[in-house]
This record gives structure tokens, sequence and C-alpha cells, in this order.
């Protein structure tokens, strides 16, 4: 999650007490200013769309704000599932990590 105002919006705001404070502290789309390395997104095709759209959101305002990004779309894939291949150097999250460490699968 790159915004928790969503999170502030959905049922899940009966048991995750943010103030306008720890949003705003929280939220990454909100300190864009403070990246200095490359940024690699990597979502699995099977989240819902408002995770996808977090995914897509987040890697515009990081192009916007002339950072270096890339945004990866793992097909089959939810979030736990997308976790799990970080540790796989031929998947596309383990390329993307690889790359952006400048180092290739052994």
């Amino acid at each position: 999650m790159f915004d928790l105002k969503p999170v502030r919006l959905s049922a899940r705001s009966s048991y995750v007490k943010f103030s306008d404070e720890i949003e705003q502290q929280l939220s990454a789309q909100r300190h864009l200013d403070k990246l200095v390395a490359p940024v690699a997104l990597v979502y699995g095709a099977a989240e819902t769309p408002e995770f996808q759209r977090q995914s897509r959101d987040f890697a515009a305002a990081v192009t916007a704000a002339a950072k270096p990004v890339t945004l990866s779309v793992m097909e089959g894939y939810n979030h736990f599932e997308v976790w799990e291949q970080l540790a796989n150097p031929y998947s596309l999250f383990g390329r993307a990590v690889l790359e952006q460490m400048k180092l290739r699968p052994m």
C-alpha cells in the first residue's frame, strides 16, 4: 500500500486506527522527494483492482517526480505468491531485484 487513505475509508478502519498524522507519515506516495534509489515495483495480476491501481498510480507518481522506476506484472499471482518469487532469479520479481543491483542470474 502506497497511500493509506483507502485503508482508512475501508472496512479495515474498524480495527486499523490511523490518525491523519500517521496516514501522512506512512504513505510512501506522499514522500517521493525522499527516494534516492531506483524503485522496482512488481504486483500480481490476481490482485484486487485496488492493489493494482495503487501500484500503477505509485509508478506514475514516481515517474512524474523524475525518479527511476520500473513496473512489472506477474500473471496469475497474488501478493502472497509474488513475495514467494523474490528468491527466484528467473521470476519477474527476482529479475527486477537483480537488475536493480546490476547482477545477473547465475
